[in-house]
């Protein structure tokens, strides 16, 4: 009994031994790791969990919260880190249509951690009956084809799609359409195209899921008895001068659509008109000019009767060998002269044929610039100056030239 009496009267004093070495811990576990209060560092996405699936959120309130939480430093490490699992959650089991108020709920997946504050604490959200609806989709036309030519019944190869969103929606839903453009169109159309839903007043309804969203149409377009297309063929006259020659020869448009009141003269066409003759007699330069079409009797062309016929002309180009050409000493300083090694140069001159035989010695320089050159030994490469543009010196040998410039001798005067 005195033995249980002992342990008994020492049990306090245990107790506070614990106690106190229980906060020594505490302490030196704060110390080295202290508890910090921050603004999570990014923003949380709001996931939505127990929607039933007859059911659909249809408001567009922020889906984003921002927490402040309470964690040791080693933890908001972890915290940092992009994968660590933070979750903001609505849970809308048992809604149903209406707008509600719900509780954000938030899951750490990381402990010891306290959340001290997040925003928005509830949201605001409306849930709509889910709705479904199959209807045809009509194939809309728009525009008129190339003139001569008609188009025949279009074809999709889906002919209904299924409309599904919130109920208010697909019950404005009237029609689904697909709009194909038909303008100017001189063959068969096949494109994808997107289904539209529209209400009662052909307005286009957004907010909705189309499946398929998109059909294959082909609109066959076809030429009309009487019409056809047919090429553009060019004819000339003359011959340019000589030393030219032909580059090209275009016309504008290059085919045309010709009508007939009897198919039977348009089918016997050979497949192209021809223009009426255009005159290159002499020609130098590009030539460009209206002109009509010789088109046989009983047809007619479909809008503008003529045609823009362009045909490019431009001279043969050739060389020319120089040789001997001298060259010209040029702003030589007063009291100086010059003597120049060797005093003549070869050239090789390209260019139109025409300009190269109308070449004169007047037209052709070589000169040596000594402006501002002293008394000395010099190599120095001389200049062609050409008088006609269209020239051009393809090389000039020698490339260097050896220049000797000292003062000019004087000459005696007899007598003296």
């Amino acid at each position: 009994m005195n033995l249980i009496r002992q342990v008994v009267r020492y049990i306090p004093t245990l107790l506070l031994s614990f106690v106190l070495a229980v906060a020594v811990w505490i302490s030196a576990v704060t110390s080295t790791d202290p508890t910090e209060e921050r603004i999570f560092p990014r923003p949380v996405n709001l996931e939505i969990v127990g929607l039933d699936p007859a059911m659909i959120l249809t408001s567009n309130e922020s889906r984003q919260v921002t927490l402040r939480l309470s964690a040791p430093r080693s933890v908001w490490e972890q915290l940092n880190a992009s994968t660590t699992p933070v979750r903001a959650l609505v849970d809308l089991s048992g809604y149903g249509p209406g707008t509600h108020t719900v509780p954000v709920q938030i899951q750490l997946g990381v402990t010891p951690v306290r959340v001290v504050s997040y925003t928005p604490r509830t949201v605001t959200l409306t849930l709509e009956e889910l709705s479904t609806v199959t209807l045809p989709i009509e194939i809309v036309r728009k525009g008129e084809p190339a003139i001569g030519y008609e188009a025949g019944e279009p074809s999709a190869d889906i002919t209904s799609a299924t409309v599904s969103g919130p109920k208010s929606l697909v019950d404005r839903v009237r029609q689904l359409r697909v709009v194909v453009d038909l303008s100017r169109a001189n063959d068969t159309i096949t494109r994808t195209l997107p289904v539209q839903a529209l209400d009662a007043s052909d307005l286009q309804i957004s907010g909705l899921t189309i499946v398929p969203d998109q059909v294959t149409v082909i609109q066959p377009i076809t030429q009309r008895g009487g019409y056809r297309n047919v090429v553009v063929k060019v004819v000339t006259t003359g011959q340019i001068s000589p030393g030219y020659r032909l580059t090209t020869i275009s016309v504008y448009p290059p085919a045309v659509t010709v009508y007939a009141s009897d198919p039977a003269l348009v089918d016997k066409l050979p497949g192209y008109v021809e223009t009426s003759p255009v005159d290159l007699n002499g020609a130098r330069e590009d030539v460009e000019e209206r002109v009509q079409l010789n088109l046989p009797e009983g047809i007619s062309v479909v809008g503008d009767p003529t045609v823009t016929v362009f045909v490019g002309v431009s001279a043969i180009e050739g060389s020319l060998t120089l040789n001997d050409v001298p060259v010209t000493v040029i702003n030589l300083e007063p009291g100086l002269e010059a003597k120049l090694s060797p005093e003549a140069v070869n050239i090789i001159l390209s260019g139109p044929l025409p300009m190269l035989d109308a070449l004169k010695p007047g037209d052709v320089r070589v000169v040596i610039d000594l402006n501002g050159v002293g008394a000395g030994t010099y190599q120095m490469a001389p200049r062609v100056e050409l008088t006609i543009p269209e020239l051009r010196y393809e090389s000039i040998l020698p490339g260097s030239i050896e220049v000797i410039v000292q003062p000019r001798k004087l000459t005696p005067t007899p007598g003296r």
